[in-house]
């Protein structure tokens, strides 16, 4: 029997640009107690997009809707109407300060609960309606590639049970900290010896949500730092000021003979010389040596050499450029320079380092100090016993296991750096191990105190639903190894020091386990982001103001190709965020925090941390090195996310849409078949393939532009959200005749929608070539297949361009439309590369593919259109095999400006094929200049159409295209 289910919100329209303004404010820089601070993940979406999807997915759409034998919905004003009332509950909802405000999140779980009903009301006489539709009880919610848990929690927090499962035990963990544990012990009192301050009598008033439970947690931690500092507290000294160090620095003088607790020691690592003058000596490769560039607070450090040794000095003022750039070499032959041979000395070359790691001789030199002043950090130069005291550490114990060799973002194991145990210090491995052993003893602790505390005496664990005294301590300790997991990242000697900000850079701020030159190894004991005391605090602040739902919630490890009813429940509602394609090889990355979760978290979860390491052989990620060949490893994604997307087809409760997270950079590859994406359109592809019809696709953004990855790279700024229902299983086939009929009656309708006819449009115009996609695509993906004339079905890049020349009105190539669109919005001005790529996927082509084309520059994040001034030339048409267009016109503009109608008439010659749409875009440029006020642009173009006929006839005498090239002389 036909289910009756109304279009969705997120179907229809979305405030898109209230969503992403707030979460592209929270990517930049998160506040306390943000849920994405628990524990590192490398795809964490914000929680406003996750809220706003998951909401516009459930509740339904206001507009008239007629067909499959119901009818729904008021007329087109009173929709306008209601769907701006909905609006302003999505405007409210998606505000990280509405997280707690339990008014905007019931009239939001109001909306839900009401959308339900009706649909409930609609379904009634459904042979299933006791089990599908009860309007008392709201369907569940499940992603099967939970990751981070961010949607989970946001589903939640909105009222309905969740279900999450991933395959890998690093994400699972983080989830069932997010999503499972808070309900469980929902309104527990804390445990344990509380803290003497102020705000204990406060704290004591209400016990709340997770409010307990972070306590306890703070509680244990507290404990364990203290703890730790009576073991190994000897190893973290503080530093005495003295006279000499105070000399020439005023700014020290306050201190003189007094003992300051350090935050940081800085280090250089350090190879041979090879100059064989200083063979015997250990130089640094150091990447700055700045300490800090606030303004007003400048400090650097500055080597002194004498004969075949140094020191090191640290002076407050501004650094020159020989400080700036350490002693990195500044031409291309070498990355650093002997300190002891100069700058234009002997030259450290890039293959010279690794051999040096790889055959052990790779060492470290202390370079400063950093402490803790009255106002401030305080920096100082080094001392033998500092360096004495770390060098000295014995650790009892170092983690297993390879460090990936090949990850896209960078590696360290060329460098030497080929264990686990490789990426931490001595004293490093003493300290984490001492805390992550401390995890089991504060759990045994917290036992005592919680059957003290007269918590029922329920022998039951964790991982098997109890919720007794055993429970609970184990609840505290997965918390505290979330804890040890921050301390980690902070705690290796890939962690940097960052001159801007006076803090400590995590080892892992991108998707990469990259080299770091000098490192900065913070101290546990201090009061800063790299101590333990501040990762308590942290993860204390998420449990207690993100994670307090009420809503019972299911982490499990499970593979989401499984087909097993064990591995994730049906009939409910899915959004998830799978992997793309070959970006991010989350496995390997999360063994890093594998090993120590494990020593500490394994007696609690013993089937989760079976394993030596994190299962890598079915991850979801097209891995060369893993299957053989690119062409085995993209097989294997496709056949393997197929599969997946196929469970979701079959799992997805049938009146509301699945929504699936796309994030995948755009590229092109050149093969027989010509050129084709090997990321949207395949994925596209793979969706429909599934069973799938796509009903909307919507640019969020999920991806922040402060990324250390997007420093000087081409990063994402841009998930994109596919909405999708399963497609009917007696879909007919139509012809591409029909495809283009159903499109001009259906999208200029669904345009209206989009922009409400121009006046407030909720999708800004960046945006709008992408949200066009999903009504194309609904008529698309909806047919079994689309038929071409010779009776061959269209390829999804096909009926991508088709849609997009709705928008366009014009016939132009992908490469020009996307310029048109660039142009129109940018100018000649710089844009992000975020937002070019989002533009591009719509329009069928992509940011690398424009570049190779000549039409755009792209470096740095950035990118910008080139004026007709910056084509080449010595431009040959024969030779591009990549002519757009847009191109064609500005190498016509500049052969016109520069040497005149004839030769203008001579390159048109070359491409006389192309001469109407070549014309008809520079129509198309002087009209949208002259409204928008681009005399000098507008200029171009119109000497050019003014010119177009003399033009045409120095092509006429030219002779046929190719037959003359250049004129005699």
């Amino acid at each position: 029997m036909i289910i009756k289910s109304p279009k969705k919100l997120i179907e229809v329209a979305l405030p898109l640009d209230k969503i992403n303004a707030e979460a592209a404010l929270r990517k930049r820089k998160a506040p306390g107690g943000y849920p994405t601070t628990l524990h590192k993940w490398w795809a964490q979406r914000p929680v406003a997009v996750a809220r706003a999807v998951v909401f516009a997915q459930m509740v339904n759409d206001p507009g008239y809707q007629q067909g499959g034998g119901f009818r729904y919905g008021v007329n087109k004003e009173s929709a306008a109407i209601e769907r701006e009332r909905l609006f302003k509950i999505i405007e409210d909802l998606v505000l990280w300060e509405n997280t707690n405000n339990e008014a905007v999140l019931n009239a939001a779980r109001a909306e839900i609960h009401r959308s339900w009903r009706e649909t409930c009301e609609l379904n009634r006489t459904h042979p299933e309606a006791s089990t599908l539709f009860d309007p008392d009880r709201l369907p569940a919610y499940f992603d099967p590639f939970a990751g981070s848990g961010a949607m989970p929690l946001e589903a939640q927090r909105l009222g309905l049970k969740v279900y999450s499962s991933d395959l890998n035990p690093v994400a699972v963990t983080i989830n069932k900290a997010m999503i499972q544990i808070p309900p469980m012990f929902a309104g527990f009192p804390p445990v344990g010896p509380a803290k003497a301050g102020p705000n204990q009598g406060k704290l004591h008033e209400d016990w709340s949500g997770a409010k307990g439970l972070a306590e306890s947690v703070r509680r244990y931690g507290a404990w364990m730092r203290a703890e730790a500092e009576s073991r190994i507290g000897n190893l973290y000294p503080p530093v005495i000021v003295t006279e000499e160090m105070a000399s020439g620095r005023p700014d020290l003088r306050p201190y003189v003979g007094e003992s300051l607790t350090v935050i940081a020691w800085l280090w250089a690592r350090t190879v041979k010389s090879p100059n064989p003058i200083f063979s015997h000596a250990d130089v640094p490769l150091v990447s700055t040596f700045v300490l800090s560039s606030k303004a007003g607070k400048q400090v650097y450090i500055r080597p002194v050499v004498t004969g075949d040794s140094y020191r090191f000095t640290v002076e407050v003022g501004s650094p020159d450029d020989a400080a700036s750039s350490g002693t990195k070499a500044s031409g291309r032959s070498s990355n650093f320079f002997c300190l002891l041979s100069g700058p234009t000395g002997a030259p450290i070359s890039g293959d010279y380092i690794k051999a040096e790691g790889q055959a052990g001789r790779m060492g470290a030199r202390l370079m400063a100090i950093v402490a803790e002043g009255a106002r401030g950090r305080v920096y100082l130069p080094p001392t033998e016993y500092h360096e004495e005291v770390a060098k000295g550490a014995k650790p009892s114990w170092s983690p297993s296991g390879e460090v990936p060799a090949r990850l896209t973002g960078g590696t360290c194991v060329p460098y030497g750096l080929t264990q686990w145990g490789d990426l931490f210090t001595s004293r490093q491995l003493v300290a984490l191990t001492c805390f992550a052993d401390l995890v089991s003893e504060a759990v045994a602790k917290a036992l005592a105190d919680a059957s003290e505390a007269g918590l029922s005496a329920d022998a039951s664990t964790l991982d098997e639903g109890g919720r007794g005294a055993t429970a609970y301590s184990q609840a505290i300790g997965v918390y505290l190894a979330c804890a040890v997991s921050r301390l980690a990242d902070y705690g290796c000697s890939l962690a940097t020091w960052r001159p801007k900000d006076n803090a400590m850079r995590s080892g892992m701020p991108k998707q990469a386990i990259q080299m770091s030159w000098d490192y900065a190894e913070g101290s546990p004991m201090a009061k800063s982001s790299s101590g333990f005391a501040g990762c308590i605090s942290v993860v204390a602040n998420v449990l207690e103001t993100a994670l307090n739902c009420t809503s019972m919630g299911t982490a499990r490890q499970s593979s989401a190709t499984s087909t097993s009813a064990e591995t994730g429940p049906s009939g409910v509602v899915i959004s998830t965020d799978p992997p793309y394609f070959a970006n991010i090889g989350y496995a390997d990355l999360s063994d890093f925090f594998y090993v120590w979760l494990r020593r500490s978290l394994r007696p609690v979860f013993p089937e989760l941390f079976a394993t030596l390491a994190v299962p890598k052989s079915e991850e979801l990620v097209a891995s060369p090195y893993r299957h053989g060949g690119k062409e085995a490893a993209e097989a294997f994604f496709l056949s393997g996310m197929g599969s997946a997307i196929g469970n979701l087809v079959k799992r997805s409760h049938p009146a509301y849409p699945v929504t699936i997270y796309y994030a995948h950079k755009q590229a092109e590859t050149d093969d027989e078949n010509g050129t084709h994406s090997s990321g949207w359109d395949t994925f596209l592809h793979a969706v429909i393939q599934a069973g799938f019809a796509i009903t909307g696709t919507w640019p969020m953004r999920t991806e922040g532009d402060n990324r250390q990855v997007g420093v000087g790279n081409n990063a994402l700024a841009s998930s994109i959200v596919l909405v999708c229902r399963p497609r009917a299983h007696d879909a007919p086939a139509i012809s591409r005749r029909q495809f283009m009929r159903e499109l001009n009656a259906t999208l200029p309708a669904a345009l209206l929608d989009m922009t409400s006819d121009g006046i407030n449009s909720p999708v800004a115009p960046v945006d709008l070539s992408q949200a066009i996609i999903g009504p194309g695509m609904a008529i698309f993906s909806q047919h079994s297949a689309v038929l071409e004339a010779d009776g061959t079905p269209m390829s999804v890049r096909s009926a991508l361009q088709l849609i997009n020349r709705f928008l366009s009105e014009d016939d132009f190539d992908p490469d020009t439309q996307f310029c048109l669109h660039w142009f129109e919005g940018m100018g000649w001005a710089i844009g992000k590369f975020g937002e070019a790529d989002v533009l591009a996927r719509a329009k069928g082509t992509s940011v690398g593919g424009l570049t190779t084309a000549g039409v755009l520059e792209s470096n740095g994040g950035q990118v910008r259109l080139f004026r007709w001034r910056e084509y080449p030339a010595d431009w040959s048409p024969e030779d591009d095999q990549r002519k757009a267009v847009w191109e064609m016109l500005h190498h016509l503009i500049r052969a016109l400006n520069a040497e005149g109608e004839s030769s203008a008439g001579i390159l048109l010659a070359r491409m006389m094929d192309k001469a109407e749409p070549i014309r008809a875009l520079a129509y198309r440029l002087y009209t949208l200049c002259e409204r928008k006020g681009w005399a000098e642009d507008a200029r171009a173009y119109n000497e050019l159409i003014t010119s177009w006929q003399s033009i045409e006839a120095a092509a006429t005498d030219a002779g046929p295209r190719g037959t003359q090239v250049k004129l005699d002389i």
